[in-house]
């Protein structure tokens, strides 16, 4: 039986934030933009019907609760959204992942999508932490 693991893409740009019951949770190093990564831990699911119906359940409740948590960092920097991007893609990496993101009319890219669209900008270690502390409050 396959174990789960994280595609090391994932590390290359994201910080581990929370486990939750279904999904490894992470923060996506990019301080521009609100976003939470959900990956389910089933190992080598690339596809939602990879998972089980009560699988499905939980990731949708989970992406609900990321929402949340996306508004609340975009709050807490005094930057409140205006769009709750949520997407399930797999392009370039295949493991099963749901992207939520916060966007806001004036961000550097609106209206694009914000893959492959300028520079990420890493937070800075203090703003890291307490976003860090507000996913594990969520």
């Amino acid at each position: 039986m396959a174990l789960f693991t994280v595609d090391p893409a994932f590390t290359a740009g994201s910080v581990f934030a929370a486990d939750w019951p279904l999904c490894h949770v992470r923060l996506q190093d990019d301080a521009r933009f609100p976003w939470l990564i959900l990956i389910p831990r089933v190992a080598g699911a690339t596809e939602l019907e990879h998972l089980s119906v009560s699988d499905r359940t939980t990731l949708m409740e989970e992406t609900i609760r990321a929402g949340a948590i996306v508004r609340a960092l975009a709050e807490a920097a005094g930057r409140p959204i205006d769009k709750l991007n949520v997407a399930a893609l797999g392009n370039v990496t295949a493991q099963l992942h749901v992207h939520v993101v916060g966007r806001r009319r004036d961000d550097s890219v609106w209206p694009d999508p914000v893959w492959g669209r300028g520079s990420a900008l890493a937070f800075d270690p203090a703003a890291r932490a307490r976003a860090l502390d507000l996913i594990d409050l969520g």
